[in-house]
């Protein structure tokens, strides 16, 4: 019987079929994050049976029949980042292949958040919010929330107004940066931070940080605030996905999670759950809900926060879909 596959899964399975002179061809243009992915799934493709490598092989055929696919340079990586990652996910890192790099600032991707702390501690601000631009919004908000109070706020602050900085400048930090690490992208400004960094960075805190540093954003700018929040997609923003992905959802979440999760929900995404279930399924969930007792509000954050990382996965696979405001379901 064939398996319900990833994208992610699949892109492992064809990169292991390709031997590794090409597989490593591709993987030298992956960032640090998606290796790790990938090196995840392809350490467990050893359970995968021939049938399921032949469909996969199968699939990527057909794509190249169809002119989808052309064994040469740039087209092959972008099918295979596709077919791995999603449109949406492979073109930022196609975007990304393009820009010159800079050698200390991509070295920092590869090292642990508590040493990443310690270095930028004692640095200012806005050097900061420069290197939390170039790291991964997960390695960003580790960063950020390990960083003294002092200065959380207004690090947020300068990477959510950033838009340009000068090569020089990034080329001098780079070449600072790596100095400090000792063992361990080309013409024009490049673009990054902005409000939608912030936005990414601060849903993947906790709510006691992600609440202290909105305040500091509103007192200095209450419009930047807005922004932000109406770019941060929070547990409340369930009720925006559509059914069919909520029941999508629901295969994928752990079942210990959801009762926890729903405790601190409002009344809107608790019925967004039970709509999508059965009768039956609604009512054992409700009384697991109850059955729990007091909980800790750090453990029912941190049950949404773990729905939330599978609801965005599920979205850059395009397996759900999160209708935003103003947008209307087409059927």
């Amino acid at each position: 019987m064939m398996k319900n596959l990833t994208g992610e899964q699949k892109a492992a399975i064809l990169l292991r079929a390709i031997g590794e002179e090409a597989a490593a061809q591709v993987m030298k243009q992956l960032d640090p994050k998606e290796i790790k992915k990938l090196g995840s799934f392809m350490d467990g493709t050893a359970q995968i049976s021939r049938d399921e490598e032949d469909a996969v092989i199968s699939d990527f055929r057909v794509a190249s029949a169809t002119g989808h696919v052309q064994f040469h340079g740039k087209e092959f990586i972008r099918t295979v980042l596709n077919k791995a990652l999603g449109p949406e996910k492979a073109a930022r890192i196609i975007e990304s292949m393009a820009r010159k790099t800079y050698p200390g600032l991509e070295a920092l991707k590869w090292v642990d958040v508590k040493t990443l702390i310690q270095m930028l501690k004692i640095e200012h601000a806005q050097t900061v919010a420069v290197v939390l631009a170039h790291l991964e919004s997960d390695q960003a908000g580790q960063v950020l929330a390990g960083l003294p109070e002092s200065m959380r706020a207004d690090v947020a602050l300068r990477l959510a107004t950033m838009e340009e900085v000068q090569p020089d400048v990034l080329e001098e930090l780079s070449q600072s940066m790596q100095e400090a690490l000792l063992t361990s992208k080309g013409m024009g400004s490049q673009s990054i931070g902005g409000p939608e960094v912030i936005a990414d960075i601060l849903t993947r805190m906790d709510k006691t940080n992600e609440g202290g540093i909105m305040v500091k954003i509103a007192e200095r700018s209450q419009p930047l605030a807005d922004a932000i929040r109406a770019l941060m997609f929070v547990f409340d923003d369930l009720t925006k996905v559509d059914d069919r992905g909520m029941q999508e959802l629901m295969k994928e979440i752990s079942k210990e999670d959801l009762p926890l999760a729903l405790r601190g929900a409002n009344p809107e995404v608790k019925e967004k759950f039970f709509k999508n279930m059965s009768s039956r399924a609604a009512d054992m969930l409700k009384e697991d809900m109850e059955a729990k007792g007091p909980v800790k509000v750090s453990d029912v954050e941190k049950a949404q926060q773990n729905i939330l990382k599978v609801c965005r996965k599920l979205e850059e696979e395009g397996r759900i879909v999160i209708i935003g405001a103003g947008e209307e379901m087409l059927q």
